[in-house]
């Protein structure tokens, strides 16, 4: 017994913060501005630490590989695995939404200010993959860069040799002093998370029985379908009827944390250490999770189908025609890219959508209600999408 407290004291304690914080916010709401800065601290500190983690990870991962052919096929492996998992998020909602149609739904006339932007698309691809100050580099908004740059990087101090023997050892030292700042910013995760967990369930939690019941409902349902059937199906597909058992076992933490802050990179730290506990290699999974959770995102996936089935119910028009159908799993995989892992991070996605199907402006609110609502849930499935899509690169890929 004293093993198993010890073993499971953090999510133990996280869950107990995560309860009282929804008891908080359920019985009184009122007081939830008041304890809403301990759960502000606790994401600052943690997402200014995930940020040199990345780099350190990534960089640390590609200049300790031993062959570079390891690298390739880990890269091809992981793309993959990204495009497999997200098409297949996608197709089933798809097919949820056509055997379970949402009926009722109509959109808010409410104006949605937009901030108009003359940046041309060029300037915007530019400033996707790359920034013009390296001090821009180290800022969560510019996470694909910062992936880059240590890609880079980490070729570099491999292609150094001897001379670069210093900085390999700099990379590996920093990735493991990084590790342990987060570890010991993770202590304060039952406090910090409870009070933003209090936070969300005052503030969305009357809205989930509103206007939007029935599609938010189609989400939930078909999400948790998909995260206990389909993650178990590629833990089976990884590792058997062990690495089922293993993934869920490990994967509690992670989960919890993903459903409190709304955030792919706040539950990198959890996730990078429940790959270790499942047993994955430090060059897969310092390479997948890092990159999935700017790349892959299934919850992401899921709810830009949902979202834009929506919207067409809303103007009349027919979801299920081939080509929109087409273009929705295009938009689909394109979203899952761009949405950034931050708390609603997927607004850019949403105008993207309604920028492609040229849908009226009466869909803008209908769209980015439901995006908000289906936040916690969506990131669960993109943050632990990571750990399953580690497990799976790991069966390919041996180091």
């Amino acid at each position: 017994m004293k093993d198993v407290l010890k073993n499971y004291s953090g999510i133990l304690l996280l869950l107990l913060g995560i309860v009282i914080g929804s008891i908080i916010g359920i019985v009184a709401p009122q007081t939830v501005s008041y304890i809403k800065p301990l759960g502000d601290i606790f994401l600052n500190l943690l997402f200014v630490s995930v940020v040199p983690l990345v780099f350190f990870a990534v960089s640390n991962s590609i200049a300790s590989l031993e062959r570079e052919s390891k690298f390739g096929k880990i890269m091809i492996t992981m793309a993959f695995t990204f495009l497999f998992f997200i098409l297949t998020a996608a197709v089933f909602t798809i097919f949820a939404v056509y055997l379970f149609p949402v009926s009722g739904v109509s959109g808010s006339k409410e104006l949605v200010a937009e901030v108009s932007s003359e940046e041309t698309w060029g300037n915007r691809i530019v400033s996707f993959f790359t920034v013009g100050e390296f001090t821009q580099l180290f800022s969560r908004q510019n996470m694909l860069a910062l992936l880059i740059f240590a890609f880079m990087t980490g070729f570099s101090a491999r292609k150094a040799g001897e001379k670069g023997q210093s900085f390999r050892m700099f990379i590996a030292s920093g990735y493991e002093v990084m590790k342990e700042l987060l570890l010991l910013i993770m202590k304060a995760a039952p406090i910090g998370l409870g009070a933003y967990f209090a936070y969300q369930v005052a503030t969305l939690g009357p809205q989930l029985f509103g206007f939007y019941a029935k599609p938010l409902g189609l989400y939930y349902i078909a999400g948790a379908v998909y995260f206990l059937l389909f993650f178990s199906i590629y833990a089976f597909m990884a590792a058997g009827t062990n690495g089922v058992k293993s993934f869920w076992k490990n994967a509690i933490y992670p989960t919890a944390t993903a459903l409190s802050t709304c955030s792919s990179f706040a539950t990198m730290p959890a996730n990078l250490e429940a790959a270790s506990r499942i047993g994955i290699p430090g060059q897969i999974s310092n390479i997948v999770i890092p990159i999935g959770t700017t790349l892959h995102k299934n919850g992401s996936s899921m709810s830009s189908i949902i979202k834009i089935y929506v919207a067409f119910m809303i103007i009349g028009r027919d979801f299920f025609d081939p080509m929109n159908l087409l273009l929705a799993l295009g938009i689909t995989v394109f979203v899952s890219i761009v949405a950034g892992g931050i708390p609603n991070g997927g607004y850019i996605g949403e105008m993207l959508m309604i920028s492609v199907y040229k849908l009226p402006q009466e869909a803008i609110p209908a769209v980015m209600i439901i995006g908000t609502l289906v936040d916690p849930l969506a990131t669960v499935l993109n943050a632990v999408g990571q750990l399953i899509a580690s497990m799976f690169v790991n069966r390919f890929v041996k180091v």
